[in-house]
């Protein structure tokens, strides 16, 4: 496990919970695929709240020095995909979420308890 990714992941994930995301998965995909080590998804009731979501991430790690690689889907508010290299931030509202369903697509990742992981 690359402790600098992890540190990201934890960092965001975190951001995520202070803002009221709901539905948090973090997925280890690094040993399925090299786009990332970590996929964060989180979901959020409102394209407003998804973007307050998104926000409050980006600040976080920008605190730590972190900026994302890119931003996309930021102005529909639906899906948000925040690329930080090795981690991704995917940010949906709960309708976006279950039509893509990125939880089975990357199944074979490994589902992550932040909560053990304390």
């Amino acid at each position: 496990m690359n402790q600098q990714s992890f540190q990201k992941t934890k960092i965001a994930y975190h951001a995520l919970e202070e803002k009221k995301a709901e539905d948090i998965t973090v997925l280890d995909i690094s040993a399925v695929t090299i786009v990332a080590d970590y996929f964060i998804i989180a979901s959020g009731n409102s394209d407003r709240q998804v973007k307050a979501l998104v926000d409050g991430v980006e600040e976080a790690l920008g605190r730590e020095g972190y900026t994302p690689k890119q931003i996309e889907g930021y102005q529909t508010g639906n899906w948000v995909l925040c690329d930080y290299g090795d981690v991704i931030v995917h940010v949906f509202d709960k309708e976006n979420r279950l039509f893509y369903d990125l939880e089975r697509i990357w199944r074979d990742g490994k589902i992550v308890d932040m909560a053990e992981e304390e």
